[in-house]
């Protein structure tokens, strides 16, 4: 889903929405992203981090990202790493795999900037599947 806040328009996804960066491309263009999620701690070792950065690189926005962490009582164990990654895909502020709070200070001026330097959002093509498709096999 998506909402309006003081800082800019908002996205919020679930866990496994990660996967699937389309998601985040329906307009607006999100500005923060949030991931609450509970990745496994295998998915998390392997894939968390780069998903969270990929959202942030590929979307040039800040993305917020609480993981559940621990082992629950039938031995699944969360990764949690909670953090914060600006629209450069830098980490600004992380946690580890225990409870913690990660903070970093969001600043409209570094989404104006990274835009501005590189602005990819104004340069991207909007195409259906099919399109593609058809462009390509002839």
């Amino acid at each position: 889903g998506h909402a309006a806040t003081p800082f800019g328009a908002l996205r919020l996804s679930i866990c496994y929405d990660l996967r699937f960066p389309e998601l985040y491309r329906v307009p607006p263009s999100p500005d923060l992203i949030a991931v609450p999620a509970a990745f496994t701690h295998t998915t998390g070792l392997a894939h968390w981090e780069l998903l969270l950065r990929a959202r942030a690189v590929e979307n040039q926005a800040y993305v917020v990202a609480a993981g559940q962490c621990g082992t629950h009582r039938n031995g699944w164990r969360t990764f949690g790493n909670s953090m914060i990654v600006g629209p450069w895909g830098d980490v600004l502020a992380r946690c580890d795999d225990a409870p913690g709070i990660a903070l970093a200070r969001l600043e409209r001026s570094t989404l104006t900037a990274v835009r501005e330097r590189l602005p990819a959002l104004t340069h991207r093509r909007i195409a259906t599947s099919a399109r593609v498709s058809s462009a390509v096999a002839s």
